[in-house]
């Protein structure tokens, strides 16, 4: 490693990375190659973190971590890290799901929601082609990536995400986006079980709850994949690219801590 890089054991037990393992040497020092990374933006749109008071499936929390996003995204674009943007993507009118043909219709997690949540009549159309609810909520650029036919939590159903980074070449996943416990788990599994290198940035993804983050974080950590700090990555990659870190990042842990939260969004203290 060109830094002190660590990763986060079960959420809560920080330990500074080796190199590699006792029969692969190198493991560590591979799963850190920003040569060889892309990061994976899942469903920062306007359905789950928009402005509005009503929205299809709010995600208040991933709301309050846009600006870690946005400056997460461009410092990694700064070293050529490609951004590649997920989001859930349905036909109009709700076959895909809410009016589906099938005996047991609808996506099994909106058929849970009722159960912890009261009904959401705005929900009928989340992420339905054509409406507003589609449009990304963090920054794009040009070069960036697109996935628009995720249907269900992973982002490689039924979608040709993996066909898209075999021919970038990649091998290491980072996710970001939301929710932390639903889409980027449930891509952090099927990355894992396609040989992707995982890592999650635990301050910039966003999840139901702090709990449900934590739960999430805690199976990734342990199965999945490295669950560390945007900042930490940030300091790796720059090393290893002979660059400077910037500025902000000066004596900071989170990413939160440099970009600040959106003021609207009271959902972290």
């Amino acid at each position: 490693m060109k830094t002190e890089m660590y990763a986060y054991l079960e959420g809560r037990d920080r330990v500074v990375l080796p190199s590699g393992t006792s029969n692969f040497e190198d493991a560590f020092e591979r799963w850190l190659d920003p040569d060889k990374t892309a990061i994976a933006c899942i469903d920062m749109h306007r359905g789950h973190i928009g402005p509005e008071d009503d929205l299809t499936c709010p995600c208040p929390r991933a709301r309050a971590k846009i600006p870690a996003h946005d400056m997460f995204h461009r410092m990694a674009r700064a070293i050529d890290i490609p951004i590649i943007h997920v989001q859930h993507w349905q036909r109009h009118g709700g076959i895909d799901d809410l009016n589906s043909k099938q005996y047991n219709r609808m996506a099994n997690w909106r058929v849970l929601y009722e159960l912890y949540l009261p009904p959401n009549p705005s929900m009928d159309q989340h992420s339905w082609e054509g409406t507003k609810w589609l449009d990304i909520m963090v920054e794009e650029e040009e070069g960036d990536y697109y996935i628009r036919t995720k249907k269900r939590l992973s982002s490689f159903v039924p979608t040709d995400f993996e066909f898209l980074l075999r021919q970038l070449d990649i091998k290491n996943l980072v996710l970001t986006g939301t929710m932390t416990d639903a889409c980027v788990l449930s891509t952090a599994f099927d990355a894992a079980n396609r040989d992707f290198r995982v890592i999650v940035p635990g301050d910039i993804v966003a999840g139901a709850s702090e709990e449900a983050e934590a739960a999430a974080l805690l199976v990734t950590s342990l199965h999945l994949g490295l669950v560390t700090d945007g900042p930490a990555l940030i300091r790796e990659w720059y090393a290893r690219k002979g660059v400077a870190v910037p500025w902000e990042l000066d004596g900071i842990e989170k990413m939160t801590e440099a970009s600040g939260i959106l003021e609207d969004a009271e959902v972290f203290a």
